[in-house]
């Protein structure tokens, strides 16, 4: 087509400056830079007002071909990725995909939460596991995904990749600090390709595990790791399609918008700051944490300092390591990857680093942030039952919760993201409103469904063991 020339190649480059770029497909496989950074574009494509304004209308599935199109280049075909953007979504169960519920005045939730487990990260993952499996497929190759969950991207992973004949999943989720229905979105599955670990520790520490094997080339290399938590690019440009497709539907790219996002690893805001970057016209990214509240702190005192995890009742936002904010810092810093090691080098020995005047300016002029405790996500739940008759789950409860203390333009449209829905967290929504959610009808026998699952201490050495004698791929490479 005449339109894809002149884009056959997107680069991708490193945070830190010391891994080769890579294309598309490369990037998406990788997951994490060799040099422990995180993959982004090496320059922003640009989408016109009219290619935004004729989103309006259109499926989901189509507003996503066009949006990551402009990523993917000549790696993915269009015709190919509009199949498969056509088959992820019709594992929704509402024909919009992402649609608008109405919170307030001139407020609004994007409903995320109608996909196979019930939580955002299946909006990126289904699509994600088509990508993956296309290209090893083509490469005649095996790999095997590791994935640090705070609660949904297990859940989401595993369904999404679940009897691939290409790829086996390893999930770690910390031990006793998610709630059971996300729990069992990943214990029950049957498929022999996915395994799950219940880790002694935070989120955190599982991330932390993670990171460390793809930091040990060796391991990396015997088990052909790859990664799908929102580290990996690609999921955070299929994140990008729904800013679009709500923003245009309150009136983009004529007004802007504001978003309020639940945010623990940064990664579901990061795709709303990837939209505005692209052409979106937002008025304001609003971060919304819970007591963890890493990043509020840092852009009230330019101080990204770290602290012990507190368990809170939105157990997804229980994290203090942002990994995704690294991707922010490297255009705050103009690019410079050698000051985006040095900052993450000073984390490393010292949990903690500063940001320069600029690049704090540079953050502030299109984030906000604020925090809720768990008294505000209680009242926000009971608030929004009463009011409006349904039910939210606390991270949900966390960005309406913040976002409405944001003072900003009336005339504005406030979106919240909607992360989950509220039958995931059954207890704490019922604690906060006396109410208990229920699950939909075809999820109703999940507490009678067999679990597997297996405890291991928060060991990087331990846990490799384990993920070598699961993987596929390490058996066939031992074997060749």
């Amino acid at each position: 087509m005449a339109r894809a020339q002149g884009r056959r190649w997107l680069r991708h480059i490193s945070t830190r400056g010391e891994a080769p770029a890579l294309g598309f497909t490369e990037v998406m496989l990788a997951g994490l830079a060799r040099d422990g950074g995180l993959y982004v574009p090496e320059t922003w494509p640009r989408l016109t007002h009219e290619t935004i304004a004729g989103f309006a209308g259109r499926a989901y599935a189509d507003v996503a071909v066009e949006v990551i199109r402009h990523f993917t280049g000549d790696a993915v075909g269009e015709a190919d990725l509009a199949t498969m953007a056509r088959e992820a979504y019709a594992t929704f169960r509402h024909p919009a995909v992402a649609p608008l519920a109405e919170l307030g005045v001139n407020t609004f939730a994007l409903e995320l939460f109608h996909g196979p487990t019930l939580a955002f990260k299946d909006v990126a993952m289904q699509l994600l596991a088509r990508l993956m499996d296309r290209a090893l497929a083509a490469r005649r190759e095996r790999r095997t995904v590791v994935v640090a969950t705070s609660g949904d991207t297990g859940g989401a992973a595993v369904e999404a990749f679940r009897d691939s004949s290409q790829i086996d999943v390893v999930v770690l989720f910390p031990h006793g600090r998610i709630s059971d229905v996300q729990r069992r979105m990943m214990t029950t599955a049957k498929a022999a390709n996915v395994h799950t670990i219940a880790i002694d520790g935070t989120f955190d520490d599982c991330q932390a595990i993670v990171k460390g094997m793809f930091n040990h080339p060796a391991f990396r290399e015997r088990v052909r790791l790859s990664g799908v938590n929102s580290i990996n690019w690609a999921r955070i440009v299929a994140q990008t399609v729904y800013y679009f497709t709500a923003a245009v539907a309150l009136g983009a790219p004529r007004r802007r918008i504001a978003f309020a996002v639940p945010t623990g690893n940064f990664g579901d805001i990061y795709a709303g700051y990837v939209a505005e970057r692209i052409g979106l016209p937002i008025d304001r990214l609003v971060i919304a944490t819970n007591v963890n509240d890493i990043l509020a702190r840092t852009l009230s005192t330019g101080t990204y300092e770290l602290r012990d995890v507190v368990a809170t009742s939105s157990p997804s936002m229980d994290i203090q390591v942002s990994s995704n904010f690294e991707r922010l810092l490297f255009d705050a810093y103009d690019r410079d990857a050698g000051a985006v090691r040095a900052l993450m080098d000073s984390l490393a020995q010292s949990r903690r680093f500063s940001l320069t005047a600029r690049a704090l300016a540079f953050i502030r002029a299109l984030f906000a942030a604020g925090r809720a405790d768990e008294d505000e996500v209680a009242a926000t739940i009971r608030t929004v039952r009463r009011e409006t008759g349904t039910f939210v789950d606390p991270h949900t409860a966390v960005a309406i919760a913040v976002a409405g203390r944001e003072s900003r333009d009336p005339s504005v449209p406030m979106v919240v993201l909607a992360t989950a829905h509220a039958a995931k967290f059954p207890q704490a929504v019922e604690a906060a409103c006396g109410e208990r959610p229920p699950l939909p009808g075809w999820l109703s026998d999940l507490h009678q469904r067999p679990e597997r699952v297996i405890a291991l201490p928060a060991d990087q050495s331990i846990v490799e063991r384990f993920v070598a004698q699961a993987s596929r791929a390490a058996q066939e490479g031992a074997l060749a």
